[in-house]
């Protein structure tokens, strides 16, 4: 847990800015849904963008993130959890505290409309709302990254259809399925800034690159106990941009380039670390 506390206040110290390369060792699908199905197409399509370029949300990446730290930090357990919906057959929870020292609800922000627990009962009145200090944005496909051996292989300009099927254990019947993925070899340029609103806030990156660690030997988006969905951060840029840069152009510090995750999370597990950024 963090030192904040409920008098903890906040005014922006500066942001930390993450970006870098998120490679496909395997083949990734994230769904576009059921809106976007074309004559002939894939069952399941992946998101495009309005040229038709595959590209990972920044919601998908930020959300998968979340999910591995609550669980890694023992939080899907009821007590632990509000409810976002409670649409019959479509009830969603999440992990929401009224504890002011919460990394999870300091990296991703406290919503003052969900307080119900799923144990029953709500959370502490006065808990109020606080803000989402990770903003994480869509990471578009580095066309470079799709080489001219690879889209000759390709089952579209830059994706490939997995054939899958599932077969009936009475009957032995087959129902065939088709999954687009973009392919292994794929990379996506990836960004990520961290509002730093406390000197508290610093000690959060560590908290996201923990997040980050757990996604390489994990999955992102569909099909990820079929083989889909492998990934991995490459070639990190962190830089850290204080108050004072925008109020008066300011130089921004360039703390690491060309580094790994794990280059970047022992720099953030540093005892000079929260110094450096002034």
């Amino acid at each position: 847990m963090s030192s904040h506390t409920a008098q903890t206040e906040l005014k922006l110290v500066g942001k930390l800015i993450l970006e870098g390369e998120l490679h496909c060792d395997t083949g990734l699908h994230v769904g576009a849904g059921k809106g976007s199905l074309e004559i002939g197409g894939a069952d399941n399509p992946v998101v495009k963008d309005a040229f038709g370029r595959p590209y990972v949300p920044g919601s998908t990446l930020r959300g998968r993130i979340r999910s591995l730290l609550e669980q890694a930090d023992g939080l899907t357990t009821p007590n632990e959890l509000v409810f976002v919906s409670r649409r019959r057959g479509q009830e969603v929870r999440i992990h929401q505290s009224d504890r002011p020292d919460d990394e999870i609800c300091l990296l991703f922000g406290r919503n003052p409309n969900r307080v119900e627990r799923v144990s029953g009962g709500d959370l502490r009145e006065g808990a109020g709302a606080s803000p989402s200090r990770l903003t994480v944005y869509d990471a578009p496909l580095d066309l470079d990254s799709i080489t001219p051996q690879m889209r000759e292989n390709l089952d579209d300009e830059l994706t490939e259809v997995k054939s899958e099927n599932a077969v009936d254990r009475i009957t032995s019947q087959a129902s065939p399925r088709t999954l687009e993925r973009v392919p292994a070899g794929a990379r996506f340029h990836v960004r990520m800034v961290l509002d730093v609103l406390c000197e508290e806030d610093k000690a959060l990156l560590a908290k996201l690159v923990a997040g980050m660690r757990l996604l390489e030997d994990d999955t992102l988006g569909g099909g990820g106990s079929r083989g889909s969905g492998r990934v991995r951060f490459a070639n990190l840029r962190l830089r850290w941009r204080p108050r004072s840069y925008y109020a008066e152009g300011a130089p921004e510090a360039e703390l690491a380039a060309a580094a790994s995750l794990a280059d970047v999370q022992a720099l953030a597990a540093r005892e000079t670390f929260a110094g450096s950024l002034v």
